[in-house]
């Protein structure tokens, strides 16, 4: 890619569209397991949230195979090696979490013999119960979910110092490609 405009308008769209997907879905799945609701009043937001996830999924497979194929954009000359390095481990935990919270997600519900309706449109059905399916899955789908809530403050902050302190254009390429 150009290094004078590493971000095009698909990408930077991908990006944006993705990180709120994905911040409000964990925000959503924090909220789901503490928010102290009886299981009754949480099965219809359990529902929505399993239904979002799959849409998470189709267009997060599309990002995922966006950024393979166009690459990735080098950091500013100015970062040091280690903040790359940092930096490039980041975006993959990010690009991963955008397909396996959602596929867990997926798997703990089919695998427990649940069939998955997305919105009533479609249907994933059931599957017969596989309990280290199960158990991997939710797993996964909890304990990768935390770190993807860290990584998604870390890159957050990243860019912010980048912006602030450092004042280079890592932030402003992401925002406005330039």
């Amino acid at each position: 890619m150009s290094d004078s405009n590493p971000y095009g308008p698909i990408s930077r769209l991908n990006h944006w569209v993705l990180a709120a997907a994905m911040i409000g879905m964990l925000g959503f799945g924090l909220y789901l397991e503490y928010s102290g609701l009886p299981r009754e009043a949480k099965r219809p937001l359990v529902s929505i949230h399993r239904s979002l996830g799959v849409l998470v999924l189709i267009l997060g497979a599309w990002r995922v195979g966006w950024r393979l194929f166009r690459g990735f954009p080098r950091a500013i000359d100015t970062t040091p090696a280690w903040q790359q390095r940092a930096a490039t481990a980041a975006h993959w935990i990010l690009l991963m979490g955008i397909l396996l919270m959602p596929v867990s997600g997926i798997a703990f519900t089919v695998f427990r013999g649940n069939p998955l309706s997305v919105f009533g449109w479609f249907e994933i059905p059931a599957q017969a119960e596989i309990p280290w399916i199960v158990s991997t899955a939710s797993f996964v789908h909890t304990y990768f979910g935390y770190m993807i809530v860290a990584v998604v403050v870390l890159h957050a902050g990243a860019a912010l110092k980048h912006h602030f302190i450092d004042r280079d254009a890592t932030l402003r390429r992401m925002l406005f490609g330039q």
